[in-house]
């Protein structure tokens, strides 16, 4: 494909925003229903806590999905926009998301890559270095917090569950934000490829 044929992932982009948004809120009220049941055990609280870890669980996978078709849709345009300029295959900028540990910060450097390869000449790197980065702090903090409120015992805690559910919101208020970014840099880079002349244009004939 052509930088002339390719276009911005505006669809998936969207369905991405949408669903990590929908993601971050079935996660709080995932949240509140796991402590509920934790400071007051019963059948029913236990019920209402699992089927909305259900429906949790269902969110971040389609976020997660929709993500990463939208990532990797991004990095295949940023190929074309700079040449050279993404390191590494397509296969392992989707598989650094999935293995354990490593997704812990490979990622945020493959969104990068792709952020800055997306961008027009004399674009200010920094800042997009620094979105990247703080969004990327948020999410790896929420992550930190989820598993010690899991291994240590923090289930029932009200500041810690504050702390991991603000951390969350502002993750995926982050990661629209990038992906708006990251799109709009490509459409405008896109759309700026080699246009076909029209009879105005041509020269005319003496």
């Amino acid at each position: 494909m052509t930088v002339s044929a390719a276009k911005a992932p505006w669809f998936l982009a969207r369905c991405a925003q949408f669903a990590v948004s929908v993601a971050a809120g079935a996660e709080l009220v995932r949240a509140l229903k796991v402590r509920a049941h934790l400071l007051h055990p019963s059948p029913t609280t236990a019920a209402e806590s699992g089927r909305v870890s259900m429906i949790f669980v269902d969110a971040m996978t389609a976020a997660a999905v929709l993500f990463l078709l939208w990532f990797d849709r991004c990095r295949h345009n940023a190929e074309l926009l700079s040449p050279g300029g993404v390191p590494g295959s397509r296969a392992w900028a989707v598989l650094a998301w999935l293995i354990p540990v490593f997704n812990l910060w490979v990622p945020r450097g493959l969104v990068q890559d792709v952020h800055r390869a997306s961008a027009p000449a004399g674009a200010d790197a920094g800042r997009g270095d620094l979105l990247v980065n703080v969004w990327w702090a948020a999410w790896a903090g929420h992550a930190v917090l989820a598993l010690a409120a899991v291994n240590l015992g923090f289930g029932t805690s009200l500041p810690s569950l504050v702390a991991s559910e603000v951390l969350s919101l502002l993750a995926a208020a982050l990661a629209t934000v990038v992906i708006q970014r990251i799109t709009v840099r490509q459409a405008a880079g896109l759309g700026a490829g080699p246009q076909v002349p029209t009879p105005v244009d041509l020269p005319h004939a003496s």
